[in-house]
């Protein structure tokens, strides 16, 4: 198997004492490097009321770090598609693809990318994931001027067809993806479970479609390089603790855990279950970053691996970015 692409999922973090608009510079830097380096695409995910994410307006996040670069694919990983009509995201997405021809991606996924008190804020209607399925195929119907809808078109969007895939973490979303003929990310960077399971399932039912002719696999993975392994897992720990904490102290009230307490939470059952969602990531230098990689892209029959860089500061976001891409070049 040959070395997989390598894409970047970024989440828009914003690091303890920064700002939203720092964290949105973030993300132009990260691309820009991306570009430098040869990643093929970064793609930002729509999260809500999370007080560390800013990707939640994620079509606006797109428009502007494409405005700021020139060749890297950007899209989604992903809309939410429940959380919208199928005609506004063609809309958007229309609208991006015009602006920035052949570089604009679509992924789809069908959980709401939230609580349930954020569900209700967003009008969601509980059941409007069970229309996912559906809902693809109409918004495809957009994106490629054959409206599903008669008497209604996107404009833009009409005509663009704006590559679509699929994004999940169950069999659901491999059994989809199969039967559509669209690409699949599994999001494997914080839901392991069924990784294997579900991508042999979408490799074997897999049916060729007017976008793709074989599978196409892309997994997530988090990744921590530095220039030593001393610092790449000193930048783990910390990152590993703000994400612990997050989970934690999501609940109005909830007190402020010290270092100490999020360490030695994380040796209860709980705190092994939260600490479970990183099982797949690389830690440590270039060459062991690489060979990680490497391995685990067999493991998961995967094509291409969208990464998370973990690292809290830039500074070392960015020198992850580029010795990741080192590393898989070498």
């Amino acid at each position: 198997m040959s070395q997989p692409r390598l894409s970047i999922l970024d989440l828009a973090p914003i690091a303890p004492g920064d700002s939203v608009a720092q964290a949105f510079a973030n993300s132009v830097a990260i691309a820009q490097a991306a570009e430098r380096h040869g990643y093929e695409r970064v793609w930002y995910a729509e999260h809500h009321n999370m007080a560390r994410i800013a990707s939640s307006a994620t079509s606006l996040l797109i428009g502007h770090v494409a405005a700021h670069t020139s060749t890297i694919r950007l899209g989604a990983g992903g809309i939410m598609l429940p959380n919208h009509s199928p005609l506004v995201i063609a809309e958007q997405f229309g609208t991006l693809a015009s602006l920035h021809p052949d570089r604009i991606d679509l992924g789809l996924g069908r959980a709401p990318g939230s609580d349930q008190a954020t569900m209700r804020a967003m009008r969601r209607n509980p059941m409007s994931a069970e229309s996912f399925p559906q809902d693809v195929l109409e918004l495809q119907g957009y994106l490629s001027g054959e409206s599903r809808i008669e008497g209604v078109r996107a404009t833009p969007g009409a005509g663009t067809n704006v590559p679509l895939y699929i994004l999940g973490s169950s069999m659901f979303g491999a059994k989809l993806a199969a039967a559509y003929g669209l690409p699949y990310a599994f999001a494997s960077h914080f839901s392991p479970g069924l990784l294997e399971e579900a991508v042999t399932l979408y490799r074997r039912e897999f049916t060729p479609s007017a976008q793709l002719s074989s599978p196409y696999v892309i997994a997530g993975v988090n990744v921590v390089a530095a220039a030593t392994p001393e610092a790449a897992r000193e930048q783990f720990e910390i990152t590993r603790r703000i994400l612990v904490r997050g989970l934690v102290t999501r609940t109005p009230g909830a007190p402020d855990y010290s270092d100490a307490e999020i360490d030695a939470f994380l040796g209860t059952p709980n705190g092994r279950q939260l600490a479970a969602m990183l099982t797949y990531t690389a830690v440590g230098t270039p060459d062991e970053v690489g060979s990680y990689l490497t391995r685990f892209a067999k493991e998961a029959q995967a094509d291409e691996l969208i990464v998370v860089h973990q690292a809290t500061r830039i500074e070392d976001r960015l020198e992850s970015v580029a010795l990741t891409a080192q590393a898989i070049a070498a």
